[in-house]
């Protein structure tokens, strides 16, 4: 038969015969009849007492044990039997010593040595141990049971040191494990909790609450929670504290900094309680948010910064700049409109990547010229926009462009190469100039057009004189745009002559424009801006198109076959299919390809596309002459000159203009002349205007020149009368 155990006599609880026994003292019978009867009266009291305090400690759901100095064991209540496990043969020990099947823990769940319980430090210490947390662990069956343990040490009358121990015992099992999951969903959420008493001023925080702010020292007021935020969020918290009341809350994001320095976001939610007490103490929630608010942080950096160069993007400018002009402010402010000259060449020839890397160094140089006077955006494209305060310094503005274009004065490196890539500045103040942000814009990038226009490499400031002036561009545009449509185009002819014999070897032809609103138009001015709005690709190959028709009038004119030097774009080298349009052309005129010599500037040198040089082999094919026009102007690359099947170069009037007397002009006429030479290329002058001019190219041995001297450019019925009279023509 089984059932539970013997009960340990230890465990009972003492009858009242006990009670009078401890009561009356050694030798003293409890009922002895010969007593008074008052004694008796006060024995029975006592048994009474005794009673009712044994009914009390069963009674109540917390353990209650009884030790003696020695620890052992004099008593235990009913909880405290049931702490431990009675079918498994769980006992008190009677000398108050666990056995080595049980373990104590600390709070934290690590070893808790003997000398730690609270009934031993109790008797040590001779003082009352308060609530203590202590783990009993039962090794074998991996059993854990959490009791909250406060012990009082017993004094017998006059008695120096303590006699006996009261233990309390509470099993607190289920609030530790809901204790822990709660901190470790605190822990895994970063959320903490936080109790403030308005009336003491103590803050208790949780764990993780104190582990998100990492101070330290552990706050614990809350005007050390304040200290460890920025002092605009501290003071916004203060008034969210003084605020809640009556079950009102709040909910704020502040700001703040760790002990090590380092800078924390929190989300503190908090509120009263209800009922009649409820403004008695502030409660809630403390989250950490860092890594939310930094990742909307990059977020907002990457919406407002140009991925290429790090500077700000259109959108962060022109909120900018919304911001200083807005009434009441009215900031005066300075925009720089930037454009960089000759970008779209070093673009277009050494491709996209270059033009990255180019555009990353020129906002290196810009930040380094503008410093902390300004704000740096990347507008578009090639283009810069520089916002500078200038109320205070009416002269920023100028200063700044100055030490923009001086941070362009040096070229830029790519690969064995160097490129000069300038910078044209316009310049509009506010709110002289424009008092919203388009109307500023646009003066400042209208006075950058008319920079670039007259000189590149330059600032100009905003007047009201440039509105007209680009008025007057784009009429010019529309107008330059519908020429070769409505037959305004025309080519005149310059001889290409012997120079020792003054024998016409070739014509260059040169594109003239009469408009009926505008009037004769220099070719220089109308050629730069239609290259600047692409239309220089159709009017490159009207031109091409209209010397094969003359060359072939010349020649069933009975003149022969002249041979017709005819300039042609890079622009129109790229956008258009050079090759099947020289191809078609000399079919349709029935012209051999050495009637035709094509002149492209030294931009071709470098370009180092396998492109560019099947179509310069295509060309070859077809007996067409290529030469370099005006050798020396630009980026002489002899390294590209000798990959590319050239013919010629043409020396530049720049040049021939200075001889003989500049040094400096002669030096770069034998250098180009001995590169000639070199590479067995032929060499034509241009700009040959005094006999000193010819005489001193043909010591050079220069052959072949043009210019005044012999001949401007003539209209074909002039250029035919010129070769009839001399009776030259190549029959």
């Amino acid at each position: 038969m089984t059932g539970s155990p013997p009960p340990d006599p230890l465990l009972q609880p003492p009858d009242g015969g006990e009670a009078a026994r401890i009561l009356a003292g050694p030798g003293v019978a409890a009922f002895d009849p010969s007593l008074p009867e008052t004694a008796r009266a006060l024995l029975h009291r006592a048994a009474a007492a005794e009673a009712r305090c044994h009914d009390l400690m069963e009674a109540i759901d917390r353990g209650v044990v009884i030790q003696s100095a020695d620890g052992s064991l004099l008593h235990a209540n009913g909880a405290a039997l049931r702490m431990f496990d009675p079918s498994h043969g769980d006992r008190f020990p009677r000398d108050g010593d666990l056995t080595s099947d049980w373990a104590l823990l600390r709070a934290d769940g690590t070893a808790m040595p003997r000398s730690e319980f609270p009934a031993l430090r109790a008797l040590r210490e001779q003082r009352p141990v308060g609530s203590t947390l202590v783990g009993l662990y039962h090794r074998a069956r991996r059993r854990l049971r959490w009791l909250t343990v406060t012990a009082v040490p017993h004094f017998a009358p006059d008695g120096d040191h303590p006699d006996q121990v009261l233990s309390i015992f509470s099993d607190v099992t289920e609030l530790k494990r809901d204790s822990a999951l709660f901190d470790r969903v605190q822990s895994l959420a970063s959320i903490g909790g936080w109790e403030w008493d308005r009336a003491s001023g103590h803050l208790h925080l949780t764990d993780e609450a104190a582990r998100i702010l990492a101070q330290a020292r552990r706050p614990v007021s809350m005007d050390a929670l304040l200290a460890c935020l920025q002092p605009g969020d501290g003071r916004r918290l203060r008034t969210a504290l003084d605020a809640a009341g009556g079950g009102t809350g709040f909910e704020l994001d502040l700001q703040g900094a760790r002990g090590d320095g380092g800078a924390f976001w929190v989300r503190v939610i908090g509120g009263s309680g209800i009922g009649e007490a409820r403004d008695a103490r502030i409660t809630g929630t403390l989250q950490d948010i860092t890594a939310a608010k930094r990742g909307e942080q990059s977020q907002r950096v990457r919406a407002r910064s140009d991925p290429l160069t790090g500077l700000l993007n259109r959108d962060a400018m022109l909120a900018h700049l919304d911001e200083c002009l807005a009434p009441p402010r009215r900031r005066q402010v300075a925009v720089l409109y930037i454009d960089l000259d000759r970008f779209k060449l070093v673009n277009d020839v050494l491709g996209h990547a270059a033009g990255d890397s180019l555009l990353a160094a020129a906002a290196g140089r810009l930040c380094a010229a503008v410093g902390d006077e300004g704000l740096i955006a990347r507008f578009g494209g090639d283009e810069f926009l520089v916002a500078c305060d200038c109320g205070d310094d009416a002269g920023r503005p100028e200063r700044l462009a100055d030490a923009i274009l001086e941070a362009f004065a040096v070229g830029f490196g790519f690969d064995r190469d160097e490129f000069a890539v300038t910078a044209s500045i316009g310049i509009a103040r506010a709110p002289q100039d424009g008092a919203e942000t388009r109307l500023l814009i646009q003066h400042a990038d209208a006075a950058m057009d008319e920079s670039k226009r007259r000189t590149r490499n330059g600032r100009l400031a905003y007047t009201p004189a440039l509105e007209q002036s680009q008025s007057d561009r784009l009429q010019f545009e529309t107008q330059l745009r519908h020429a070769a449509d409505n037959g305004e185009f025309t080519l005149v002819y310059q001889p290409q002559v012997d120079l020792a014999t003054g024998r016409t070897v070739g014509a260059e032809a040169l594109i003239r424009w009469r408009n009926q609103r505008l009037g004769e138009m220099r070719p220089d001015h109308f050629i730069a801006q239609a290259e600047g709005t692409g239309d220089i690709v159709r009017i490159g190959d009207w031109v091409l198109g209209e010397a094969c028709r003359q060359a072939a009038a010349w020649r069933d004119a009975g003149l022969g076959v002249v041979r017709m030097a005819v300039n042609v774009s890079y622009r129109q080298l790229l956008a258009s299919d050079l090759t099947a349009a020289v191809r078609r052309l000399l079919h349709a005129f029935d012209l051999p390809g050495e009637a035709l010599e094509l002149e492209f500037t030294e931009r071709v040198l470098i370009e180092d596309a396998p492109e560019t040089l099947r179509n310069f082999e295509t060309l070859r094919g077809l007996g067409v002459s290529l030469a370099i026009d005006d050798f020396g102007e630009g980026y002489s690359a002899l390294n590209y000159l000798r990959r590319l099947p050239i013919q010629g170069l043409k020396l530049s009037q720049m040049f021939v203009d200075g001889v003989p007397g500049n040094p400096s002009d002669v030096a770069v006429c034998r250098a180009v002349a001995g590169i000639a030479h070199s590479l067995g290329l032929g060499l034509v002058a241009e700009g040959i205007e005094t006999e000193a001019h010819r005489r001193f190219l043909l010591e050079l041995g220069v052959r072949v020149g043009q210019g005044f001297l012999f001949a401007p450019g003539l209209a074909p019925a002039d250029f035919a009368h010129r070769l009839r009279g001399a009776g030259q023509g190549n029959r």
